[in-house]
C-alpha cells in the first residue's frame, strides 16, 4: 500500500496544479478498476494548514481563498483527465460523487479520480487543531499508520484471533507499506515513485529513499540553484550513497517504509513538542533532516536514486531564497552535529555508516563553518593580485565588509539585512568576476599552470565537467556554473552571516505573503445571462438559508450526518436563451440582486455550502465520519495535536533563550573564522620562515623558480580536494549503480504493463461473448470499442499533450 502525503499552505493556483496533475496522473498509471495491476494500490491525503479564517459578524468559519483555490483546480484537473480518458467515461457514463466530511479538525474533501483511486483533503482549522507542517506530518503519521493500518487487526484480536498469527500480518503489511512525502507544489511522474518503491522492495533495511530534485522557475536565482541542485545531487548524495549513508531525504519528494517510521523512538520522537531552544531549530526548521536523523540512530539507511527525477518550485526572489536558507543553514548544522556526538553508538546499530565515514562527514563540517573567512582570504589574493599590495594587507581590507555587514545584521530588521545583502551581492559578483580574471592573469604571468592554486582551479574545472557529460540529460545545467562562481562571496559569505546571526527567527518566512500578482488563478466570474442570473442568485440564496438554518437549529454531532442536496448554479453556455420558462419572466431589481449576492457571499455562510456551491460539475454530497474514528481524532488531538495556548510569558522566555542560543553559537562560529584568518595572516607576515616552496614549471616542462604556499592554506586545499575526488570516485560508482537499476526497472514494468493490458482485453472479449447471446446487432460496434482500446492510452495521451502539455504523447513512453 502506497499513500502520497502532501502538506499544503499557501501555494499559489499553479503550484497547486502541479501535484494534483501529477497525483491524476499516477491515477491513470496505475489504475484501481481496470486493468488489473497486483504491485501497489495507492491513496492520496492532501493535509491543508491553516485552511479557515474567521467569518465576521458570525461564529461560522469558512475556508480561505488558497482553500478554495485548490477545490478550483480539482475541478480543471478533472476536466481535463475526462477529456482525455473518453474512452473510460463512455464506460462509466456519469462523474462519480464526491464527498465532504465534517471532522474533529476541520472538514475533509473526498475525491475519487477517474480510475478510483482516491484523494483525500484534510482541511485543518488552527483553533482545532496544531498546525504547521511537522505536526501535519505527525497527524498522517499517526492516522494512517496507527489508525488506519492497525485498526483493523485491533478489531480482529477483539474477536479473538490468536496473537501469532496477526503479529506476523502486521509486521508484512507494515514492511510492505510506504509514505510518499510530498511538498505542495512537487511536479513528478508515475515512474519515479516505481523506482523509489523498487529501492524500498529490493533492500529490506532502507528505510527512506529520494529522488533526484530539480528546481523550477526564472531568473537568476533560479539559475543559481539550478547549478547548485545539480553539484549537490551529482557528486555529494552520490557520495553519501556510496560510502555511508544518506543524511537527508527531502520532504519534497521522498519515499518512506512504514516499517521504519512506526520503529522505536522515530515516529514518537517526531512528535515530540519543542520545549527549548534548539529544538525549534532543529525539530521545527529542517524537520524532514531530523526525520532522516532519526531513523539513522536506529539502524536504517536512507538512499539516493539519480532516476526518480521531481520538480519543485524554487525562490525566485532575492528575500525568499535567503529566508529559506536562513532555515535550512541552521538546522543543516544541528542535525549533523548531533548524528557526529553520537558516533559511536550510531556505527555499531546502523551498518551503513562507519566511523571513517562520520570522519567525512567532520571535515565537511568543518569545511562549511569555515567558508566565510576562506572567502575572504580568496578575495585577499585577488586584491593582492591586482592591486600589487602585501597579502596581509589585502587581507586586512578583506574582511572589513563582512565585519560590518555582522554587525549591521545584529542591529538591523531582516528585510534591511537582505537588502544590504543584496548590494554587496552585485559588489562581489564584479569582484568575482576579477578574482577569476586574477587566476588566469598569475597563469600567464608565471608562464605555468604547474602551480598547487592552478592544478587544484582546473582539476575542479575539469570534475565538474567530466560530471555534467556523465549526466547527459542535465549537461546544459554546467553552464549555470558560470553565475555560480560569481554569486560564491553571496552564498557563502553574506548568506551565513545572514543565517547564523537569525537563527533565532524561527519563522518560517516563505510562502508567507499572497501569490504573486501575477500567478494564475481561476476565472470565478463569467458571463450569464438575465435568466441564468435570475436562477443563480435565486438558487444560491435559497441554499444559504437552507444550510445556515440547519447549522443553527442541530448539534455538531448531527449536523455530521446530514446529507445535503447541491443547488449550484447550472454551468453557463452559448446556447439562446430558453423560451416558455417560469424564470424567464421572474424580474429582480439590481439593487435587490447585489443585496441578495451579498448575503450568500457573505462570510456566514457555511463552508460545506461554499465548496459545494464552487464545484458545480462535481457534486459533493456531505458524509460523516463513523464514532470510531471520530472518537481516535478526538484522543490525537488531545494527547499530540492540542493546538498550544497562547502564553506570553513562556513565549517571552522562549525569544529570550534563542536570542542566547545564538549568541552562544555565533560566538563559537565567527571565533573559529577568526582564528584561521589570524593564523593565516601570520603566516603570510612571516612569509619567509613559513612557506612551502614547489617548483615552477613553465610550459615548456622547464624549471624557471620556485612557488611559495603556506602550509594552512595548503593543507585546506589539499584536503577539500581530497573529498572532491572522494565524491567524484563515488559519482562513477552511482552512475553504474544508476544504470543497472533503471534497465532492470524498465524491463519489469514494461512486462508488468503487458500483462495488465492483457488481462483487460481478455475481459473485454469475454463480456462482448455474453453480450452476443443476447444482442447480435451491437456485435460489430462493441468489437470496435475493444480494437480501440489498446490504442486508448495513446491517442488520448497526446490529445492531453495537445490540450494542456503536461503528459507525453504515449502511454508506453511514461515509464
Amino acid at each position: 500500500m502506497l499513500y502520497l502525503c502532501a502538506t499544503m499552505w499557501h501555494e499559489t493556483y499553479d503550484e497547486m496544479m502541479n501535484i494534483i496533475i501529477s497525483i491524476f496522473r499516477l491515477d491513470r498509471y496505475r489504475p484501481k478498476t481496470e486493468p488489473t495491476f497486483n504491485d501497489f494500490t495507492f491513496e492520496a491525503h492532501i493535509y491543508f494548514d491553516d485552511a479557515f479564517e474567521d467569518a465576521g459578524g458570525s461564529q461560522e468559519r469558512h475556508l480561505n481563498e488558497y482553500a478554495k483555490n485548490l477545490v478550483q483546480v480539482f475541478r480543471e484537473v478533472y476536466g481535463i483527465f475526462t477529456n482525455v480518458d473518453q474512452e473510460f467515461f463512455r464506460r462509466q457514463h456519469h462523474v462519480p460523487e464526491q464527498k465532504i466530511i465534517r471532522t474533529p479538525y476541520g472538514g475533509r474533501l473526498v475525491i475519487t479520480m477517474p480510475h478510483g483511486n482516491l484523494i483525500n483533503v484534510h482541511f485543518k482549522d488552527k483553533d482545532l487543531i496544531r498546525h504547521k507542517k511537522r505536526w501535519s506530518q505527525v497527524m498522517y503519521l499517526y492516522y494512517l499508520l496507527g489508525w488506519k493500518l492497525m485498526s483493523k487487526y485491533y478489531a480482529r484480536w477483539q474477536k479473538g484471533e490468536g496473537e501469532i498469527e496477526l503479529g506476523a500480518e502486521v509486521q508484512k503489511e507494515k514492511h510492505n507499506t510506504y509514505i510518499l512525502a510530498l511538498d505542495g507544489d512537487t511536479d513528478f511522474q508515475p515512474a519515479a515513485v516505481l523506482l523509489l518503491i523498487d529501492r524500498l522492495r529490493m533492500y529490506p533495511r532502507v528505510g527512506a529513499a529520494c529522488g533526484r530534485i530539480h528546481p523550477t522557475g526564472s531568473g537568476p536565482a533560479v539559475w543559481f540553484q539550478k547549478f547548485e541542485y545539480s553539484i549537490s545531487h551529482w557528486l555529494q548524495k552520490t557520495a553519501e550513497h556510496v560510502i555511508g549513508c544518506v543524511l537527508c531525504s527531502p520532504g519534497c519528494f521522498s519515499l518512506f517504509r512504514a516499517e521504519a517510521l512506526m520503529d522505536d523512538n522515530v515516529m514518537r520522537r517526531y512528535s515530540t513538542k519543542s520545549t527549548e531552544a534548539s529544538h525549534f531549530i532543529q525539530y521545527d526548521q529542517g524537520e524532514d533532516r531530523w526525520l532522516c536523523t532519526l531513523l539513522l540512530k536506529q539502524g536504517w539507511r536512507v538512499e539516493y536514486n539519480a532516476a526518480s527525477d521531481a520538480y519543485t518550485n524554487a525562490p525566485e526572489d532575492f528575500k525568499e531564497l535567503y529566508n529559506q536558507r536562513r532555515r535550512w543553514g541552521p538546522s543543516t548544522l544541528a542535525n549533523v552535529v548531533d548524528l557526529l556526538g553520537a558516533t559511536a553508538t550510531v556505527s555499531k546499530k546502523n551498518l551503513s555508516i562507519s566511523k571513517p565515514f562520520m570522519f567525512y562527514q567532520l571535515f565537511n563540517l568543518v569545511s562549511a563553518i569555515l567558508a566565510p573567512a576562506t572567502i575572504c582570504l580568496m578575495v585577499a589574493g585577488s586584491l593582492a593580485f591586482i592591486f600589487e599590495i602585501h597579502s596581509g594587507g589585502a587581507l586586512v581590507i578583506a574582511v572589513i565588509p563582512p565585519i560590518i555587514y555582522l554587525i549591521l545584521c545584529f542591529k538591523l530588521k531582516s528585510d534591511t539585512q537582505i537588502s544590504v545583502a543584496a548590494v554587496l551581492s552585485v559588489i562581489y559578483a564584479f569582484l568575482m568576476l576579477v578574482v577569476t580574471m586574477s587566476i588566469i592573469g598569475a597563469m600567464v604571468k608565471d608562464n605555468t599552470i604547474l602551480t598547487p592554486s592552478s592544478i587544484f582551479i582546473l582539476t575542479m574545472a575539469g570534475i565538474y565537467v567530466i560530471t555534467a557529460i556523465m549526466h547527459p540529460a542535465e549537461f546544459p545545467l554546467v553552464f549555470y556554473g558560470l553565475l555560480y562562481i560569481l554569486c560564491i562571496p553571496s552564498a557563502y559569505l553574506l548568506l551565513t552571516i545572514y543565517s547564523m546571526v537569525n537563527m533565532n527567527n524561527v519563522s518560517w518566512g516563505t510562502r508567507e505573503t499572497k501569490p504573486a500578482a501575477g500567478a494564475a488563478t481561476p476565472a470565478v466570474t463569467t458571463t450569464q445571462t438575465k435568466t441564468q442570473k435570475a436562477k443563480s442568485t435565486l438558487q444560491q440564496f435559497f441554499s444559504s438559508i437552507k444550510c445556515c438554518k440547519k447549522s443553527n437549529q442541530m448539534p455538531q454531532q448531527q449536523q455530521l450526518s446530514v446529507s445535503q442536496e447541491s443547488m449550484n448554479p447550472e454551468p453557463v453556455q452559448a446556447e439562446p436563451q430558453p423560451q416558455n420558462t417560469i424564470v424567464e419572466d421572474v424580474r429582480i431589481p439590481e439593487e435587490e440582486q447585489k443585496q441578495m449576492s451579498a448575503a450568500v457571499n457573505s462570510p456566514s455562510q457555511c463552508w460545506v455550502t461554499q465548496l459545494q456551491e464552487l464545484s458545480t460539475d462535481m457534486p459533493l454530497q456531505e458524509d460523516s465520519l463513523n464514532e470510531e474514528e471520530k472518537q481516535f481524532w478526538m484522543d490525537l488531538q488531545e494527547k499530540y495535536l492540542k493546538p498550544l495556548p497562547v502564553d506570553k510569558e513562556k513565549q517571552k522566555q522562549i525569544t529570550s533563550d534563542l536570542k542566547e542560543l545564538r549568541n552562544k553559537i555565533n560566538f563559537a562560529f565567527f571565533i573559529l573564522n577568526a582564528l584561521w584568518l589570524v593564523a593565516t595572516f601570520t603566516l603570510q607576515v612571516f612569509e619567509a620562515a613559513f612557506t612551502i616552496k614547489f617548483p615552477k614549471v613553465g610550459l615548456d616542462l622547464i624549471k624557471n623558480g620556485d612557488v611559495t604556499v603556506d602550509p594552512i592554506g595548503f593543507m585546506f586545499i589539499f584536503g577539500f580536494a581530497t573529498s572532491v575526488i572522494i565524491q567524484f570516485l563515488a559519482m562513477f560508482s552511482h552512475r553504474v549503480y544508476t544504470l543497472i537499476h533503471y534497465v532492470a526497472f524498465m524491463d519489469t514494468e514494461a512486462k508488468q504493463q503487458n500483462r495488465g493490458k492483457q488481462k483487460y482485453l481478455e475481459g473485454k472479449k469475454v463480456n462482448l461473448v455474453t453480450e452476443t447471446n443476447s444482442n447480435t446487432d451491437s456485435i460489430a460496434e462493441s468489437t470496435l470499442n475493444v480494437d480501440s482500446i489498446s490504442s486508448a492510452d495513446s491517442t488520448s495521451s497526446a490529445n492531453y499533450q495537445e490540450d494542456s502539455e503536461v503528459e507525453d504523447s504515449d502511454f508506453d513512453s511514461r515509464v
